[in-house]
């Protein structure tokens, strides 16, 4: 898998990939997002919603839309089965790695689907080019597979308190995860699901440039976590956005592709 590439590769490949910014931002922060794209994004980026690109008839955040209605997306957008498709983002969250583990669940090649490291703040840092333009693509026949391998649900998450098949991840802070802090959406208590272990994702990323730690950085901090790499992995977090970023630290290390709860405690924490 070629997991992420560089400002220094994307400036010389930019003609030959799709880009999208997949920024998406906490609600507390007060940002919109597709309103900075418009102001600003990297040459032949289109936006891409992961609210609007999700199950529209979920009462959950973003939850993963169908295999018809990702086909439609993914067509509507101009992509095609064969395209490199990098993904990149403005936000605290890395919100890109949640794009990129949709990718690999509808079964993109993973060779083909990569995260632009450090992102937007780090292209705008080192003062590269940006457009307030949008090109246009034309529409596409994308074709999707569901890995469903790769997604749990709410009953296999309580399942697993009692038969320990998996080691459940969560990538939230460690106040959210301990319930000292308590949750944005009104809707939900504090504290974690039973069983599962802290490792907020901000463990995982360089604050000066926002890159991802080597793969030797993180395989110590997984196992300083006491993760044990020799058990199946699974990720959660807030809403499904930042255990993505857990999964692809995973899968620098392991090769794997991420397993992730997709309701998160969006879903879990509902009082």
């Amino acid at each position: 898998m070629k997991h992420l590439v560089s400002t220094d590769w994307l400036e010389n490949n930019i003609d030959n990939v799709r880009l999208f910014d997949a920024s998406w931002h906490l609600p507390k922060s007060n940002r919109n997002s597709i309103e900075e794209f418009n102001k600003a994004h990297i040459k032949n980026s289109l936006f891409f919603d992961i609210d609007k690109n999700s199950d529209q008839n979920s009462n959950l955040p973003h939850m993963l839309p169908s295999k018809d209605n990702w086909e439609k997306i993914l067509s509507n957008l101009g992509v095609k089965n064969s395209d490199h498709v990098i993904v990149y983002d403005n936000s605290d969250v890395v919100s890109s790695c949640r794009v990129w583990y949709n990718f690999l669940y509808f079964d993109h090649d993973p060779n083909l689907i990569s995260i632009l490291d450090g992102g937007f703040k780090k292209w705008i840092k080192e003062s590269r080019q940006t457009t307030s333009e949008v090109k246009k693509f034309e529409k596409t026949s994308y074709m999707a597979k569901e890995n469903s391998n790769l997604v749990l649900n709410k009953e296999q998450i309580i399942a697993n308190i009692q038969n320990k098949v998996f080691e459940l991840i969560d990538a939230r802070s460690k106040e959210r995860f301990l319930g000292l802090e308590p949750e944005a959406r009104k809707e939900l208590r504090s504290g974690n699901i039973n069983g599962s272990k802290n490792m907020p994702f901000t463990q995982l990323i360089n604050q000066e440039d926002r890159t991802f730690k080597n793969k030797e950085e993180l395989s110590l901090i997984f196992k300083k976590n006491k993760i044990d790499m020799n058990k199946q992995l699974a990720f959660t977090c807030g809403s499904g956005i930042t255990a993505c970023i857990l999964g692809l630290a995973n899968s620098i290390i392991s090769g794997k592709k991420p397993v992730v709860y997709d309701g998160s405690w969006a879903e879990y924490g509902i009082k």
